[in-house]
């Protein structure tokens, strides 16, 4: 879990995705997974505030973009150290999360090739993302899930299994869009529903009010600094 980012702007798209797994065997194989996905994002990070146009869908109405979100890089196995005091070898929704990932998600630029390590192919999906809200706390759901997580009924499966988890962002750079998976808690938080879901701002954190972490894939295809604008 990340517990610290430059300034970002989210909107939720819509609350209908369906969710899947990635069956990816290598780098081709997830680029085909994740163009078939690219339209299921259902919050967007970009650097300015976006105005609808008749291209876009009806439901950017409903969902406006936040501006100027600070975003930071996180990645799985990452130990604690600096400005991140949590490791992140488990996630909030996954103790195992460094082993069902398949290794250390180094973030070393000459470790990695085509937005993975070069030492393995990843198990899940490389492109993930965090942010400060965990919907579920002790095996089940915090009170205002059900009310403030616009796709709630329409994911919820069982008591206490996240609706958060593996939910599709795209995220803005310049002229670039990427798309992450949520798959953890953070930075510092994990309670800020006001701001994930609401109007409110990220609050101040030890890394200038960071409210996006995102994963080495996204800062290498975004070209993203350790602590960036997106």
């Amino acid at each position: 879990m990340r517990k610290g980012f430059p300034a970002a702007a989210l909107m939720l798209l819509g609350a209908g995705v369906v969710m899947a797994q990635s069956p990816y065997e290598s780098a081709a194989d997830f680029a085909k997974y994740a163009r078939k996905l690219r339209e299921q994002a259902l919050l967007k990070v970009e650097p300015q505030v976006f105005v609808p146009t008749a291209s876009r869908t009806n439901t950017a109405t409903h969902y406006p973009w936040r501006a100027n979100v600070v975003t930071t890089v996180f990645w799985v196995g990452e130990q604690a150290g600096g400005n991140n005091p949590v490791p992140n070898y488990k996630s909030c929704w996954d103790a195992n999360w460094t082993s069902n990932y398949g290794g250390f998600d180094t973030p070393d630029t000459s470790s990695r090739r085509n937005y993975i390590p070069a030492s393995f192919t990843p198990r899940q999906n490389p492109f993930y993302c965090a942010l400060p809200y965990n919907d579920v706390t002790h095996g089940q759901f915090k009170p205002e899930a059900p009310l403030v997580i616009p796709w709630f009924r329409t994911a919820y499966t069982e008591p206490g299994r996240s609706v958060c988890k593996d939910r599709w962002l795209a995220i803005r750079k310049g002229g670039r869009v990427c798309y992450a998976q949520w798959e953890d808690c953070g930075p510092f938080r994990t309670d800020h529903f006001q701001y994930v879901f609401q109007n409110e701002r990220p609050k101040p954190n030890l890394n200038h009010g960071a409210g996006l972490d995102v994963s080495p894939a996204v800062r290498d295809y975004l070209g993203l600094g350790p602590t960036d604008v997106t």
